[in-house]
């Protein structure tokens, strides 16, 4: 098992989709959706979580259609991925 943020589904979304991660140890996981211009627009997860197979739904009804970034945070893990709402 190892750290791993995967590709959205589906992508690209209207108005949800589904996150999901993989956790090589237990630890604090932040997982936040940016905007292109980096302002964060939706804070998903910030809190202690076991390791294993994660996954979270990100529902954007809210939002106008565009890229958004999400990005993990978990110990020394970082990583980011592109998806895209179209409305």
């Amino acid at each position: 098992m190892s750290y791993k943020l995967n590709q959205n589904y589906p992508n690209p979304f209207n108005p949800s989709t589904t996150i999901s991660y993989e956790l090589q140890k237990p630890g604090l996981v932040s997982l936040k959706v940016y905007n292109i211009l980096g302002k964060v627009v939706v804070d998903l997860m910030n809190d202690t979580q076991e390791a294993g197979q994660h996954e979270i739904s990100f529902n954007a009804v809210n939002l106008p259609s565009g890229t958004y970034i999400y990005k993990i945070q978990s110990g020394n893990f970082v990583q980011v991925r592109k998806m895209l709402l179209l409305k």
